[in-house]
């Protein structure tokens, strides 16, 4: 027996392992099939665009090609988050396109956290979705100006219905945190299973007549006419859409159009009450603080505490290897920070650790576009908000290629493209010396309790 058949895919997550369905891979590609629209990936991105496209369009053939099974990548090992926050920030949004792509952008995102839990009720998902909004969590005198700072942006926009400033007594009536002065709240978010949102994704366009095969890694992409090549089959339609994200990069006329960057997580056993009751966190907010190197935090509905953070520094040449998802060294440092924002939780166990890729755009704008031309089509680069991005991006999709009227279409993503990442080892070193000097200014900025200038050149090139 092979080594693909003897893949535990259940031990990639645990959002996998509790996704509540059968993980035995589909039938691989397996000849030359022809279809009206072919997807490369069963993710988020993939499989919200074929639902679209089968609500809009009924009668198109649609076939998905993944390389393993559905929902094995960044869809199913994120962190739960459903947010209505865009991979680039409101005041990044209005300088580059003005004040009223920004206002359009964030409604459009307020609508999309709505529209998937309407999705979830009206095609019996289960996906524990509880919509209980967001907390950015101010952890210290030099992280409040961040959070301000956001809060002012989105009143200057005339959007702060959305959003809430909390001082430290509000924040610890919602959760309680060490060194937690303050809060944004963040009103449309929600907490989310992202497995069984995924693999019941899959299930519902299945059964509207798409099929999914599985198993079937893409090594080449064609056009005119356009078409997904595997090593075991040939999937030729009149749009091939690409979907695949991070592991996009794995192919060559792609491997400098997004940044494969590793992010961690690290789940706790499920709390007792009395556990509960000393941290508070009843509306299962997601959570993070106003760090550069990126933190977010879950509740799960079986009551468990989820920590995830970028860890893993990127690999030369974008290499992307199951090895890199449990560095022993990243978990070590995620029991620390939990210990650190948690104490009383310095004696419960931790069963479940894994990473997952985030796609990053060189300006970490995501891209959604449709070639004619070639046939091609793609959605891509989240910067790892994609699991209310991805859905976003999956109506826009099937608007460009029904040729539907909508005004998604005037979003500044659409048909937008980023420029290529440095070639290597360029890429690496500049990658490297922004990922260090993060930490370094979070662990300035925590031991002088001065914020971060922005002025850094470090900053200024991962500006968002």
């Amino acid at each position: 027996m092979s080594d693909e058949r003897e893949k535990d895919y259940a031990h990639y997550s645990y959002w996998l392992e509790t996704s509540d369905d059968d993980l035995t891979p589909r039938a691989r590609l397996s000849g030359t099939v022809d279809a009206d629209v072919a997807i490369l990936g069963a993710g988020f991105s993939g499989l919200w665009t074929a639902y679209y496209l089968q609500r809009s369009a009924p009668g198109l053939r649609i076939t998905i090609v993944e390389a393993e099974i559905a929902g094995f990548g960044a869809s199913g090992r994120n962190g739960g988050w459903c947010f209505s926050g865009f991979p680039v920030s409101l005041r990044e949004l209005a300088r580059r396109f003005g004040v009223d792509t920004a206002r359009r952008v964030e409604r459009a995102m307020r609508d999309t956290v709505d529209e998937i839990a309407r999705v979830c009720s009206a095609e019996g998902i289960s996906a524990q979705l509880v919509c209980g909004g967001a907390l950015r969590l101010a952890r210290g005198a030099h992280q409040l100006p961040t959070i301000r700072a956001a809060f002012d942006m989105a009143r200057e926009l005339s959007l702060e219905d959305g959003y809430e400033l909390l001082d430290a007594a509000q924040t610890a009536d919602r959760i309680r945190v060490t060194d937690a002065l303050g809060a944004l709240f963040v009103r449309h978010a929600a907490s989310v299973h992202p497995g069984r949102l995924v693999r019941g994704l899959a299930r519902v366009v299945e059964k509207r007549g798409a099929t999914i095969y599985e198993r079937s890694r893409v090594t080449r992409i064609e056009s005119r006419p356009a078409a997904l090549v595997t090593a075991g089959g040939n999937e030729r339609a009149k749009t091939v859409v690409l979907a695949g994200e991070a592991y996009m990069t794995r192919l060559a006329p792609l491997r400098r159009q997004l940044l494969p960057l590793y992010s961690h997580i690290v789940l706790t056993e499920p709390l007792s009450d009395a556990k509960w009751d000393e941290i508070g966190w009843r509306n299962r907010e997601c959570v993070s603080s106003s760090v550069l190197s990126v933190d977010y935090l879950n509740r799960t509905a079986d009551g468990r505490v989820l920590f995830g953070s970028r860890g893993e520094p990127y690999h030369l040449g974008s290499r992307i290897d199951d090895r890199f998802d449990h560095p022993a060294h990243v978990r070590v440092e995620l029991r620390r920070l939990l210990d650190e924002w948690f104490p009383t939780l310095a004696r419960t166990a931790i069963t479940h650790a894994w990473g997952g890729l985030v796609g990053m755009p060189r300006d970490w704008m995501p891209a959604v576009w449709l070639d004619r031309q070639t046939g091609i089509a793609t959605a891509r680069g989240y910067t790892g908000q994609g699991v209310a991005t991805s859905n976003l991006a999956g109506r826009v999709l099937s608007d460009l290629i029904t040729g539907d009227e909508s005004p998604l279409l005037d979003l500044p993503f659409v048909g937008h493209l980023s420029p290529a990442w440095e070639p290597e080892p360029l890429r690496w070193l500049a990658v490297r010396y922004i990922q260090q000097a993060f930490a370094r200014l979070d662990r300035r900025a925590q031991r002088t309790g001065r914020a971060p200038t922005g002025r850094t050149l470090a900053e200024r090139l991962g500006r968002h």
